[in-house]
């Protein structure tokens, strides 16, 4: 019923769960961890709402076999993490638990949360059809207290660079896109071409009890670099290891704690991000300035949209403008034709969806929300992270 994450494998485990175990026995730097396999979650297909006394058990013994750390719970469905489908922030990933009640409870909320609308209205949106009673595996992973952390692209061709995305804390600041993170792009020579973000929040674990805790980065280090140049050097080899071991490229969430390079998941690159712009971000004039998100230009309305109550307003043929997607926005990506964030980077979860479902997005754009009027006409180019007003 409890899988050592050495052991698992892709058609028992799911695919996130199959690359961190392929990555481990390679001797790179995985977190320890073990997984609760499909057969644990078929087993208890009849009624989740509690494990059964068994499971309960093992799962103990797991734990205080890890050392009763503060844990990650992961979801590994069997669907996510392929080379056709990201299902980037669908499934539900449970961070800064501790303890086999608390550790339980998780597991059933990933277990509840892979029947959720939003999981398959991206699918039926993908595929044309969302799977009806989908496999799902569950990581428990050692947590990682990052000081920094983000995402990684390796290089989609021979001899392409490494793209780096980075921030202060743990990694939902990054890729669920509420900050505007730094960029390296590291060339095949090693050569780092960094791009500071602004990095005005982080995620942290809550100190001497469970959960997360979201506070704000003092003013004077929003705009220092979250990892230096060495650390994106020594990613990147990461990443190009990773690939290799993987088959392909591959987009990595990774954190650093202590000075320590850790990989907490790796999956297949779906679509490419757009190469870095080379505008100045800071330039006046009526161009408004992010990162490339997903190819494609496009003129239409904007319909700028403070939170997920207002997606009724959303009309087919409209731009979203938001300050970010998470995955209860969706259903966004079925009616808008392009999507303006305005925080966030290429690499984050808003980009990816909207990369897969091939509609233009510039992302990280500063006070879009404001300087762009609901109903304007804009134009967006999401090749060279434009948006110009009409």
């Amino acid at each position: 019923m409890i899988t050592p994450l050495l052991s698992a494998t892709t058609a028992t485990c799911g695919g996130k769960a199959g690359a961190l175990a392929a990555l481990l026995r390679a001797g790179l730097p995985v977190p320890r961890a073990f997984v609760v396999p499909f057969a644990a979650h078929e087993a208890h297909a009849v009624d989740a709402r509690a494990l059964s006394g068994a499971l309960r058990s093992k799962l103990a013994e797991a734990l205080t076999a890890l050392g009763d750390p503060q844990v990650a719970v992961r979801s590994s469905a069997a669907h996510e993490d392929t080379a056709e489908a990201s299902a980037a922030g669908q499934y539900e990933s449970v961070l800064a638990v501790r303890g086999a009640a608390e550790v339980d409870a998780a597991i059933r909320r990933c277990w509840a949360a892979a029947r959720e609308t939003q999981v398959a209205e991206y699918w039926r949106q993908l595929t044309g059809e969302a799977p009806e009673d989908p496999d799902i595996a569950v990581i428990v992973q050692q947590l990682v207290d990052a000081d920094a952390s983000g995402v990684m692209f390796t290089p989609a061709t021979t001899g392409g660079a490494t793209r780096i995305e980075a921030s202060w804390g743990l990694g939902p600041s990054v890729v669920g896109g509420t900050v505007t993170p730094d960029t390296w792009q590291i060339g095949p020579d090693g050569t780092a071409r960094p791009a500071l973000g602004h990095k005005t929040t982080r995620v942290d674990r809550r100190p001497g009890r469970g959960g997360l805790a979201v506070s704000e980065v003092p003013a004077h280090r929003q705009d220092v670099p979250a990892i230096d140049e060495a650390s994106a050097g020594k990613l990147a080899a990461l990443g190009r290891q990773a690939a290799t071991i993987l088959g392909g490229p591959q987009d990595i969430e990774w954190a650093i704690a202590g000075g320590r390079i850790w990989i907490l998941q790796s999956r297949p690159i779906t679509a490419p991000a757009p190469p870095l712009p080379h505008h100045d971000r800071a330039a006046g004039g009526p161009t408004l300035t992010g990162t490339p998100g997903a190819h494609g230009r496009l003129t239409a309305p904007a319909r700028v949209l403070r939170s997920t109550s207002e997606l009724s307003h959303l009309q087919h043929g409209d731009i979203l403008v938001c300050r970010y997607t998470d995955p209860s926005w969706t259903p966004a990506f079925r009616i808008a034709t392009g999507i303006v964030t305005e925080t966030g980077g290429a690499l984050s979860h808003a980009a990816i969806v909207a990369r897969e479902h091939q509609i233009p997005a510039v992302i990280g754009v500063p006070d879009a929300t404001t300087a762009i009027r609901d109903g304007q006409i804009i134009t967006i180019d999401g090749t060279r992270g434009t948006v110009t007003p009409s």
